[in-house]
């Protein structure tokens, strides 16, 4: 199996696994967020009367809901928590990060340390060899995948990830052909939770159990759990939640995320110069001072915002200008 690797870029880390050139299953964490992993140092904010759960405020004005609270708990007391799913996003509202109490002493891993820690082989780079980031990058922003004979359309839901397959294919073999690229698509957003997917209706029995065969081939070595198809065409699968999936980044913080792979692209500027970024006003705004200022370091140049807005949030570019 392929190593992990991992780029530790300004204010995003990316982790993969390449095979052949190709993303075959990735991870994004902003920091500065709490993360799977964490042991903080937190304050109780309430408790539910009688029960076993409230909120805690955690260091740098986060909050998170917390289970397995000790009866002797009290709001406002100190409390030592560890993180066991960041915060999720969504449109209008956010999920808070969700935390139980620990004895462990407090620490702050890094996505390449917790996946060193899972036994996963990891190397940290200072960028990943060629491969298919910026097209990985543009599905989720398009929130589609095309296919031999169709087409995938993603909808991240407060509830659920949906996915619907369209294509001209008769409905028996479009459902075979869109087994393969689900599973790709699950591991290469990082994708957990709940997942619905909408196949095409097969009234023949023998043509849904061909369909799940297919799929479980597929999804084999990803931990999961999975619904047969129903008569509706309608799977559901089920995979741990630990963070937002590229997919529901792209989804909920189109800005911000348009805003860290700039500077991604910015620090792969090859000609000498100045650098000049590019981008929507909305773009623009997501590019907080001491980003810009560790982009200049990294890289020792100048760096210059050119606010444009023509240009779509995901149609940033970077290159070198005269200083």
């Amino acid at each position: 199996m392929a190593d992990w690797l991992v780029e530790e870029g300004i204010s995003e880390h990316r982790a993969v696994r390449i095979a052949d050139g190709r993303i075959v299953e990735a991870h994004v964490e902003w920091p500065g967020r709490a993360m799977p992993g964490q042991v903080l140092e937190g304050r109780l904010l309430a408790r539910n009367a009688g029960g076993s759960r409230g909120r805690v405020a955690l260091p740098g004005g986060e909050e998170a809901l917390v289970g397995r609270l000790p009866r002797d708990a009290a709001e406002g007391a100190g409390l030592r928590v560890e993180i066991v799913r960041a915060a999720i996003g969504e449109r209008g509202r956010s999920k808070l990060a969700q935390a139980r109490p620990s004895a462990a002493e407090p620490a702050a891993p890094t996505l390449a340390e917790r996946l060193s820690a899972a036994g996963r082989a990891v190397r940290v780079v200072h960028a990943f060899p060629p491969c298919d980031w910026d097209e990985l990058v543009g599905e989720a922003f398009d929130a589609r995948i095309d296919f031999a004979g169709g087409t995938l359309l993603l909808a991240p839901t407060p509830g659920m990830t949906v996915i619907d397959i369209d294509g001209a294919l008769p409905p028996r073999e479009l459902a075979l052909a869109a087994c393969a690229p689900i599973a790709a698509a699950l591991r290469r957003f990082g994708l957990g939770g709940t997942v619905a997917i909408d196949f095409p209706t097969l009234s023949a029995r023998e043509d849904r159990r061909a369909v799940d065969a297919a799929l479980g081939a597929a999804l084999e070595g990803w931990p999961h759990e999975r619904t047969a198809m129903n008569g509706f065409g309608l799977v559901q699968i089920v995979a741990r939640l630990e963070r937002p999936s590229l997919l529901h980044l792209a989804h909920v913080a189109p800005a911000a995320l348009a805003a860290r792979r700039l500077l991604r692209r910015a620090e792969r500027v090859a000609e000498p110069g100045a650098l000049l970024l590019a981008c929507h006003p909305a773009v623009a705004a997501q590019l907080a001072p001491p980003w810009l200022e560790e982009l200049t370091r990294r890289t020792g140049r100048a760096v210059r915002i050119e606010s444009d807005a023509t240009l779509a949030p995901e149609a940033g570019f970077a290159q070198a200008v005269a200083a």
